[in-house]
C-alpha cells in the first residue's frame, strides 16, 4: 500500500508517505512554542515535498490518511479540506485518524504503563484520551487540566503524558503523580510512522461526510440573528 497521510490538528504542520517497501517520508513544520501555525501556507507544499522524497506520484497513491482531531478549529478544517479536495480530484479513498489515537500511538507504551495523550485546546482546556496498549481508557474529551489530572490518577496504574498540551500543563499533571517527558522530545509531536501506521490500517469514511472532531464549540461563532 502506498499512502498519503496528512494532519494539521496541532500547530505542526505533517505530510507523510508510506511507500510499497513500508519506509515512510516525512515533511513537517513545527513552529515555536505559541504559534498556532501556518497550515494554509504549508500543508500541500509539504504534502508535494513528501511525495518528492518518497520519490512518489501522485498516480501511486492507494489512499489518503488525514488527521480528523480532536484539535485546533482552523487547522483541523484546513486539514480534512485539502485532504478531501485530493482524495475528490484522484478518486482516492480516504481514512480519518484520530489526531489523539496518532499522538499515544507515537509514544510506545511499556508494561501496563498508560499513555494519555494530551492537546493543548487553548481557554485553559486540553484534548485528552488514555490508552492502554492502544486500547481507550479515557475516552476524548476537552477538559480542564485539574479534571484530567484526576482521572488520570484514578486509573491507579503509572501515567505517561505526551503532547504540547501535557508540556503547558506539566504542573497540574506531576501534582497527580503523571509522568512528561521533556519538553523538546519527539513523543510531544504527532509523528509520520504513527499517522501511517494507523492510516493504513483503518477504514475509509465517505469521503463527503468526513467531517472535523471539535470536542467542543469554536473559538470564534458567527453573531445571533
Amino acid at each position: 500500500m502506498i499512502l498519503l497521510a496528512l494532519d494539521s490538528s496541532t500547530p505542526s504542520s505533517v505530510a507523510a508517505v508510506l511507500r510499497a517497501d513500508g519506509r515512510v517520508v516525512e515533511a513537517r513544520d513545527d513552529p515555536p512554542p505559541g504559534s498556532r501555525g501556518e497550515h494554509a501556507a504549508r500543508l500541500l507544499a509539504l504534502a508535494e515535498d513528501a511525495m518528492a522524497g518518497a520519490e512518489t506520484a501522485w498516480d501511486d497513491l492507494d489512499r489518503i490518511a488525514v488527521g480528523a482531531g480532536p484539535g485546533g478549529f482552523t487547522g483541523l478544517r484546513i486539514g480534512i479540506a485539502t485532504a478531501r479536495a485530493l482524495a475528490q480530484a484522484r478518486g482516492l479513498p480516504l481514512v480519518p485518524v484520530g489526531s489523539l489515537d496518532a499522538l499515544a500511538a507515537g509514544a510506545d507504551a511499556a508494561g501496563d504503563e498508560v499513555v494519555a495523550a494530551v492537546i493543548d485546546a487553548r481557554r485553559g482546556e486540553v484534548f485528552a484520551a488514555a490508552f492502554a496498549r492502544g486500547e481507550p481508557l479515557l475516552e476524548p474529551a476537552a477538559l480542564a487540566p485539574d479534571d484530567l489530572a484526576s482521572r488520570l490518577a484514578a486509573l491507579d496504574r503509572p501515567v505517561r503524558a505526551v503532547g504540547d498540551g501535557a508540556v503547558r500543563f506539566r504542573q497540574e499533571l506531576a501534582r497527580a503523580g503523571i509522568s512528561v517527558p521533556a519538553d523538546d522530545s519527539s513523543v510531544h509531536r504527532i509523528g509520520a510512522d504513527a499517522l501511517c501506521r494507523l492510516g493504513a490500517a483503518r477504514a475509509p469514511a465517505e469521503r463527503d461526510a468526513l467531517l472535523p472532531d471539535y470536542r467542543r464549540e469554536p473559538d470564534a461563532k458567527p453573531p445571533q440573528r
